[in-house]
């Protein structure tokens, strides 16, 4: 039957799609009839480049099915005698996509098939795609220096280096895709699993291709060429080509590599799961090109998951994954092997008050059988030692439980919130004082914010791209099976074919509240004609710059101003998760023992839904979290989801002052 879906869903997206259709227009999701079994968390469980045995895949295999995972996603990446800088020797193992290494990986998905667990593959090695088998010029290029290549450094083929693909070549993606593609063709049998791609971590300026430079001025009718070297300026006419520039880069980014992807995903039966955190695009659309989402923390805070989730609903994805518990409390992994329970809760907490429903371990060591010394060094340690392990199942359950209930249905919100991607793509990088090793660019949106004075509304965020295809009906904004009460912007720049369609949609009543008055972004502008769109939308009695203005619907959770808060809905009711007050707001690192907690916060709140209100009480007691049920006859029910961490463990516990405590770290 599953196979069956898999089958229908292929053939609609082989005839009824065109490969140049944009994501958003795609057949319904993969997703309703074939991704997880269930909701048990997965981990990305990392093969270092040596010699693979099928005695040490099953012992692995059979720990994480024994400690309550549902599933791995193998990542491929180098010999651990790199760590030591050993550019020599050559660490004995299957090469690189031969045969030897394809009966490893097909021994790999028979083995956790038969322990009823999920397999998703890294369609690659560390983590940009490429290997020593791209050509030169197929390779990464940029437009200030055409002989320089990015490559691929720390791969399964190390000391080896490749070249990176060209992510805005078809050709180049498909030459890499179908060599990858045929190595793991033998174990794309069996149950359905999906191929990875992680977050973007390609060096984004200047990026080009063949032929970009006479596209650029096919699109814009000028020449990028003259301002190239100043091409990431603060000052004009810099700032304008930059969002021209962009723009297409964006469309070549989604049409020539997420797009590509998930259709090869497609031809080779799986399903595509991807980051696109960090990548040059309009992020909403990228992620909606994708089949299963995925989000990251903490090296992306939990908000981000917002925009992720945002994507998902819109595109009608049902599943958000999260790569979880990453370097949660410094990079590269401070703390490492004595992990807190209470606090990895915190973050996951987080996560799910933010959209994400799978978490996805960071992670699992392949480790021979019968030992636990191999470490990943950039990570929480998933292994049979370490502070993790005792409590690994018991918490599993916890987060198996809550991703289940937040499955189910469909997202909830009535505010459709503007992305501000214009005012990204012309901002260009991030002050000096957040940036870090992978974060440059105000694009990537690590620090974009929901508005606070629409979290009472749970608001959710949207783009030019799927306002194009929303129409106005039956009083709400309708985006596919998703639908919204009222249209949040508050943007510096609105590209004009978005401010034609936000006049278009309020012209028909869409209620909008338009918190600045936009300017036109790009080198070359409609003056006139823009301002004439900006002066009638200004005129509408529906367009308002103030939100108590525009207020169409009561606020879902009055009083929520102490907690974060997600919704699905479905026909038996609305699901609220509502994270533990110390999730809010977690940022990079978080500190060690951040979690604890020896008080009980009660907050009163006003519920508002199915056109009922209702007062309640929310009872948080120390390390928990409440997860909420309202009935279609609006009796709301506390469902259980207790999880009691163990109590941190430290040789002191001092208390300085604002809730924060000084702690240490006992001696291994």
């Amino acid at each position: 039957m599953r196979n069956s879906a898999l089958f229908l869903y292929l053939f609609a997206s082989v005839f009824f799609i065109s490969p140049n259709t944009f994501a958003i227009k795609t057949a319904p999701s993969i997703q309703k009839s074939i991704i997880f079994q269930d909701s048990k968390p997965w981990t990305r469980w990392w093969w270092f480049a040596s010699t693979i045995t099928k005695p040490d895949i099953k012992d692995n295999l059979v720990w994480l099915k024994n400690n309550g995972f549902g599933g791995v996603e193998i990542a491929w990446v180098y010999p651990l005698n790199r760590m030591k800088k050993d550019t020599v020797n050559y660490t004995p193992r299957q090469e690189w996509l031969s045969a030897e290494w394809t009966e490893m990986v097909e021994y790999s998905k028979h083995c956790a098939d038969s322990l009823q667990l999920g397999t998703d593959f890294t369609f690659g090695s560390l983590w940009p795609f490429g290997d020593t088998k791209v050509p030169f010029g197929e390779g990464t290029k940029y437009l200030n220096d055409t002989l320089w290549r990015k490559k691929v450094r720390a791969s399964w083929e190390f000391p080896r280096k490749g070249y990176v693909i060209d992510h805005l070549s078809k050709v180049a993606f498909e030459n890499y895709a179908t060599r990858t593609g045929n190595a793991l063709k033998p174990a794309l049998k069996g149950s359905i699993s999906g191929l990875f791609c992680d977050s973007w971590e390609v060096e984004n300026n200047y990026l080009t291709t063949n032929g970009f430079e006479k596209e650029f001025e096919k699109q814009y009718s000028y020449a990028i060429k003259p301002y190239i070297d100043s091409l990431y300026s603060k000052n004009e006419p810099y700032k304008s080509v930059r969002y021209d520039y962009m723009k297409l880069i964006s469309s070549y980014v989604i049409d020539s590599f997420y797009n590509p992807f998930t259709n090869k995903s497609h031809q080779l039966g799986a399903y595509s799961r991807a980051q696109c955190a960090g990548a040059p695009v309009d992020i909403i659309s990228a992620y909606a090109a994708i089949d299963i989402p995925e989000s990251e923390a903490l090296l992306y805070e939990p908000s981000y998951s917002n925009i992720v989730a945002s994507a998902a609903a819109l595109s009608g994805k049902k599943v958000v994954s999260a790569e979880t518990f990453t370097c949660i409390y410094g990079w590269p992994a401070d703390h490492f092997m004595h992990e807190q329970t209470a606090d990895l809760k915190l973050l996951a907490d987080a996560v799910f008050a933010n959209g994400v429903n799978q978490i996805i371990w960071h992670g699992k060591p392949f480790n021979p059988a019968g030992q636990d010394t191999v470490k990943f060094y950039a990570s929480v340690h998933v292994g049979k030692s370490g502070s993790l392990a005792a409590e690994i199942p018991a918490f599993n359950r916890y987060m198996e439980k809550v991703s289940g209930y937040m499955k189910k249905g469909h997202s909830f919100s009535e505010v459709a919130v503007y992305l501000p991607t214009e005012d990204a793509w012309i901002a260009g990088e991030l002050p000096i004082e957040k940036q870090f090793i992978w974060a440059s660019g105000e694009y990537e949106h690590r620090y974009t914010y929901l508005p606070e004075e629409l979290k009472a509304w749970r608001p959710m965020w949207i783009n030019n791209d799927f306002l194009q295809q929303a129409t106005f009906k039956n009083g709400r904004l309708q985006v596919g099976d998703f639908s919204f009460a009222s249209l949040y912007i508050d943007v510096k720049f609105l590209d004009i074919s978005a401010l034609k369609r936000v006049l278009a949609l309020a012209s028909q009543g869409l209620p909008v509240c338009l918190k600045q008055v936009p300017s036109e972004p790009g080198f070359i502008k409609s003056v006139d004609e823009y301002q004439q769109l900006v002066t009638k939308l200004l005129l509408l009695k529906n367009v308002k710059s103030e939100w108590s203005a525009t207020q169409t619907t009561p606020a879902l959770i009055t009083g929520s101003e102490k907690f974060d808060f997600w919704c699905r809905e479905s026909s038996d009711g609305l699901y609220v998760f509502c994270a533990n007050p110390r999730s809010q707001q977690l940022t990079f690192p978080m500190e060690f023992g951040q979690s604890l907690n020896e008080k009980t916060d009660t907050i009163n709140i006003q519920l508002h839904y199915n056109k009922k209100s209702q007062p309640f009480q929310l009872v948080f007691k120390p390390y928990q979290s409440i997860l909420l049920y309202i009935t279609p006859t609006n009796k709301v029910e506390l469902i259980d989801i207790d999880f009691m961490p163990k109590t941190p463990i430290y040789n002191k516990r001092i208390k300085t002052g604002k809730e924060k405590w000084e702690v240490t770290v006992p001696n291994k």
